[in-house]
Formats: C-alpha cells, sequence, structure tokens
C-alpha cells in the first residue's frame, strides 16, 4: 500500500477471493504490487445489497458502492455455478442455494442431492464470472469470464472453495491420470483456467489504464 493509501479496493469480504485475485492480478498490472490491493473489510466498507439478477447487476452494484464509499477505484467480481440441467442454476444464487449464504458444505450437499440421478452425460455445467471495474469518476467496464465442465458425483479436492470440489474442469492437468477437480488442482493451475482468471485477466488492461490516469 502506497502512503497515500490503496490504489485498488477489491469488493470482497471472502478472504480466499482477496487472496486469488490479488494473484490474478498481480503479475498483469505494471506497478500493481500486493500491498496496493485491499479489500472491502480493510477499509471498514459494509456489503450493499445484491439484488440483480445477473452476475454483471451485482458486480456493479458492490464495485459502485465501493467506489462511492472509498473514493478509490472499485473492483467486484460476481460469480457463481450455472448448472445445465437446472435451467442455469444456481447462478446467481450460488452463495446461499441451501438458505445460508456461504455454507459451501450445505450447498455442495445440496446440489449434489439434486443432481442423484442426472447421468454422467447430463451433468455440464460452468463456472461464470463477471468482473466490473468503476472508477471514482464513474467509468464503468465489465468483463464475463466461463469455466467449461461437468459435475462429479462426490466432492473430492481440498484446495479452492465454493463449489470446486466438484466442478471438473474440461480442460485438465497433462499430469492428472483421470479426472480431477478444481480443488484438486494447484492455486496456480486453477488461476491459469478458471472463470475468475478469465474475466479479471480482460479486465486487467482497463485497470492498468485507469490506474495510470488516476496516478498521473
Amino acid at each position: 500500500m502506497t502512503a497515500a493509501g490503496p490504489r485498488l479496493v477489491l469488493a470482497t469480504h471472502n478472504r480466499h477471493k482477496l487472496v486469488e485475485l490479488r494473484e490474478i492480478l498481480a503479475p498483469v498490472v505494471p506497478g500493481l504490487a500486493p500491498e496496493d490491493v485491499v479489500g472491502a473489510a480493510d477499509v471498514g466498507a459494509e456489503p450493499p445489497v445484491e439484488d440483480g439478477v445477473t452476475f454483471a447487476e451485482n458486480a456493479l452494484i458492490k464495485a459502485r458502492a465501493l467506489a462511492r464509499a472509498t473514493g478509490v477505484v472499485a473492483l467486484a467480481d460476481d460469480s457463481g455455478l450455472c448448472v445445465d440441467v437446472l435451467g442455469g442454476a444456481p447462478g446467481v444464487f450460488s452463495a446461499r442455494w441451501s438458505g445460508s449464504h456461504g455454507d459451501d458444505h450445505a450447498n455442495l450437499a445440496l446440489l449434489l442431492a439434486q443432481l442423484e440421478d442426472v447421468p454422467d452425460e447430463h451433468r455440464g455445467a460452468q463456472f461464470t464470472c463477471a468482473a466490473a471495474l468503476v472508477a471514482p469518476d464513474g467509468y464503468e467496464h465489465v468483463e464475463v469470464g466461463v469455466l467449461r465442465g461437468r459435475l462429479a458425483r462426490v466432492a473430492r479436492g481440498r484446495n479452492g472453495f465454493g463449489y470446486d470440489p466438484v466442478l471438473v474442469p474440461d480442460e485438465q492437468p497433462a499430469w492428472a491420470t483421470g479426472p480431477v477437480t478444481c480443488a484438486e488442482l494447484s492455486p496456480q493451475e486453477k488461476n491459469a483456467i478458471s472463470h475468475r482468471g478469465h474475466a479479471f485477466r480482460s479486465l486487467a488492461p482497463v485497470v492498468a489504464r485507469v490506474l495510470a490516469s488516476a496516478s498521473g
């Protein structure tokens, strides 16, 4: 963090996401050090009500609120799991699919129970992420990233968070001797192919341009 304060604020209270997004952005945004990037909790910002019906709408709601509250360039993402046979659900309700926000174990258990009788060939799904940038001057930009795969029948792996233990990405690592889930990948392997990685790498040139303009 510079003496003047953070250069970029991420609209998340999830420490896992903050670490992941720092790792994604730092190598691709020139001059951006990990300590230049803080989360909403670090600046005492309360999360707004996310009442959008799309990932992009919710990402913009969070980024707008944080930019207004801090006067700093704000980034936000909204992401979730979209299951083909469920018509795209859980979608924007992914974090509270079981009724309790952020209860990964309950969300996974409910989803697997709902899909118990669905054959393997119909278990297609994807992670979708909308990444939004909002500058204090009102400038806004959104990018979307997707990670296609299929759903495993049991949760596997200890890395990642959310639905990572049940999504088997189409793009598998060279070392895999059988299908592995996102939670069985290293953080670096996951970031290289993830929906969030794709969205924020696409947004990175915009972040760099806006930060350069703000500092100039």
